[in-house]
């Protein structure tokens, strides 16, 4: 395979993880129309702002994700990292929340998606920076010397 063409696994994840930021978007918008419940919280019409903010940034991040940069992935995996541990820090001794359809809905989806792009970040690095093993064979195949002195 040429290391520069992605190889299948590679398109998979990527896609995998477009879709599960995707999702869990589409689950914060649910959460907030009333579809999903979170446990035990109250549905007030003034405190949605954060599900629909929550809900576009998993929209922008789910598209930044087809840029195909490794910064941008590991600002993902920070972002989201802090989102999780925020979620069960505020909610740890509130199981009804936590264990909720929303609260499954978002945090599963989460956390596969932190492991889609810890995936994706370690695949685009091992494809950057390791040769193979074919291709450093037929580059020094009978040569003595510095390349073009034979």
């Amino acid at each position: 395979m040429n290391n520069n063409q992605p190889s299948t696994t590679y398109r998979r994840v990527l896609w995998l993880s477009v879709g599960l930021a995707l999702f869990t978007a589409l689950a914060y918008v649910l959460i907030n129309v009333g579809v999903l419940a979170v446990g035990d919280v109250p549905h007030e019409e003034g405190a949605t702002t954060i599900a629909y903010i929550a809900a576009g940034c998993y929209l922008l991040g789910g598209l930044l994700i087809l840029l195909r940069r490794r910064g941008l992935w590991i600002f993902g995996v920070g972002m989201n990292t802090l989102i999780l541990l925020f979620f069960l820090q505020m909610y740890q001794n509130r199981p009804v929340v936590v264990f909720s359809p929303g609260g499954l809905a978002t945090k599963i989806p989460q956390l596969l998606l932190e492991v889609s792009l810890i995936a994706l970040i370690i695949m685009d690095w091992r494809r950057s920076h390791l040769a193979t093993p074919a291709s450093i064979g037929t580059r020094t195949a009978g040569k003595i010397g510095p390349a073009g002195s034979n």
